[in-house]
């Protein structure tokens, strides 16, 4: 029942469920599996929310503030696939759907015939500038942890994604 507060943690009633199953020894691992998954949810409903105004998903906020904070305002799309870390095909999507806003074009590399950049436009910096604005105030000023919890969960997920190999 998204949005609406229960008076029980269907995680914690799992978590017995999966105990009483015989499944004691991964418990543990499914409800901290479990419990990413929702906070994603969250997370993502929160943010999706502040962003609608703007028409962008997370996805092409993302790839318009790398652009942002790019030097030249434009990468190969190569390169942004990487700093993403999302297929290129995704990347591709985004694009597409960006230039159909007028956010991004895609021009040809200055030196390196092969390659196309995607370049953020004046309109792009401008949405993308009010979005992390919104973004800013509506959803990272206040996750709804505190500061030493933030930085306890950033320290277990990059554990968690160092030890599968993301970095």
């Amino acid at each position: 029942m998204a949005g609406r507060s229960m008076d029980f943690d269907p995680i914690a009633e799992a978590r017995e469920n999966w105990i009483a199953a015989g499944w004691e020894d991964v418990a543990d691992g499914m409800v901290a599996v479990t419990s990413v998954m929702r906070a994603h949810q969250i997370l993502l409903a929160r943010v999706e929310a502040a962003l609608r105004p703007f028409d962008l998903t997370f996805s092409r906020f993302e790839l318009l503030r790398l652009l942002a904070f790019s030097r030249q305002g434009a990468l190969p799309i190569t390169k942004a696939s990487a700093r993403l870390q999302v297929h290129v095909t995704s990347v591709t999507h985004a694009i597409r759907r960006l230039e159909e806003s007028g956010l991004v074009r895609r021009v040809p590399h200055p030196t390196d015939g092969r390659t196309t950049l995607v370049q953020i436009t004046d309109l792009g910096r401008s949405t993308v500038e009010e979005a992390t604005t919104v973004l800013n105030e509506k959803v990272f000023a206040d996750v709804g942890m505190s500061a030493e919890e933030m930085a306890g969960l950033v320290k277990a997920i990059q554990s968690l994604r160092k030890h599968n190999g993301d970095f």
